[in-house]
C-alpha cells in the first residue's frame, strides 16, 4: 500500500456510480500504511537536530495527512453507495453488493436486515396486525441492560405512602457535655437550647409575646403627615386637547365638551389657550 495505489482508488471511486472492488483487508492496509508512515516519522525526528525544521520530518508528516484524508474520502464515498444498494435490496430491486471490504460486508448486511424487519413492522401495522409500538421494535423502549421497568403499581404506592421521598441525612452525633445537657433537659425549649448554642428564655412564652407584638398597632402609624391637597376646578373643555398629566400624576383625556374637575394648576394653561370655559 502507498500514497499512489490510495489516490488511484479514490479517482475510481468518484468516477464510478457503483462500488469499486476492494480487497477484503483494504482498510487494515491503510492503516498498516499509515502506521509505518508513523514509525519512520518518529526515527527521523529522533536523528534530526531540529525535528520541527527537518525537511524529511516534514514530508513524512504531509504523507501521513494525505492518506488519512483520502481513505476517510474513499469510505465516505462508498457508504453512500452501500447505503442505497442496501435500501434497494430490501425492497427486492437490486442484486447483492459485490467488492465489499470486511468491515463493509457487516454494515451491509445488518442494514439489509433491519430494513426488511422494519418494513414488515410498518405493513404489518397498516394491515391492522400490529399497534405502533410494536412497528418501533421489541427494544424501542426496553431499560437499559441489568435494569428493570419499576411496576407501576408499586411506583404508585411508594408516592402515597411517601417511600419514595430522598432519606435525610444522618444527624451528627452530639459532643459528650452537650449530651449530658441535653439528657438533664426534658423541656423541649432546653433541648432547643442546647442544639442551638443559645440561652433558653421560657419557649411558648416568647412565641406569645413575639405574636402580640406583631399584632399590636403601631402608635406612630398615624403621625404621618397627609399628602398636601391640591386645589381643583371644574371646567368644560371647548377644544379637544388630547391627554395631559395634571399635577397630582394622574392622566386626563380632554375632549371637546367634556366636563372634568383639574388641578388648578393645570386649569391655568387651559383658560388662557380658550381650550375650557370655567364652571365654579
Amino acid at each position: 500500500m502507498n500514497i499512489e495505489e490510495l489516490r488511484a482508488a479514490q479517482t475510481r471511486e468518484r468516477t464510478s456510480d457503483g462500488l469499486q472492488d476492494l480487497r477484503d483487508s483494504f482498510y487494515q492496509e491503510v492503516a498498516d500504511y499509515i502506521a509505518e508512515l508513523r514509525e519512520r516519522r518518529q526515527q527521523a525526528a529522533d536523528a534530526a537536530d531540529d525535528p520541527f525544521g527537518d525537511d524529511e520530518v516534514q514530508s513524512l508528516t504531509d504523507e501521513i495527512e494525505t492518506a488519512e484524508q483520502v481513505a476517510e474520502a474513499i469510505y465516505e464515498r462508498r457508504m453512500g453507495k452501500i447505503v442505497k444498494q442496501a435500501s434497494l435490496s430490501a425492497a427486492g430491486m437490486g442484486s447483492e453488493a459485490t467488492g465489499l471490504t470486511e468491515e463493509e460486508r457487516a454494515l451491509y448486511t445488518d442494514l439489509v436486515e433491519r430494513i426488511e424487519a422494519n418494513k414488515t413492522r410498518v405493513l404489518d401495522v397498516l394491515a391492522g396486525e400490529a399497534d405502533a409500538a410494536t412497528a418501533a421494535g421489541p427494544d424501542a423502549h426496553a431499560p437499559p441492560e441489568g435494569e428493570t421497568s419499576p411496576d407501576p403499581a408499586d411506583v404508585v404506592n411508594d408516592r402515597a405512602s411517601g417511600m419514595d421521598a430522598p432519606t435525610p441525612p444522618p444527624e451528627e452525633p452530639l459532643p459528650d457535655e452537650q449530651a449530658e445537657d441535653t439528657e438533664s433537659d426534658s423541656g423541649p425549649s432546653s433541648a432547643a437550647a442546647a442544639m442551638g448554642g443559645g440561652t433558653d428564655f421560657g419557649g411558648e412564652a416568647d412565641a406569645e409575646s413575639e405574636a402580640a407584638s406583631a399584632e399590636a398597632p403601631d402608635p406612630d402609624a398615624g403621625d404621618e403627615p397627609d399628602e398636601p391637597t391640591v386645589e381643583r376646578s371644574t371646567v368644560r373643555i371647548t377644544q379637544d386637547v388630547g391627554e395631559i398629566l395634571g399635577v397630582d400624576e394622574r392622566a386626563y383625556t380632554l375632549e371637546a365638551d367634556d366636563v372634568v374637575t383639574l388641578p388648578a394648576e393645570n386649569v391655568e394653561p387651559l383658560l388662557a389657550r380658550d381650550a375650557a370655559e370655567k364652571l365654579d
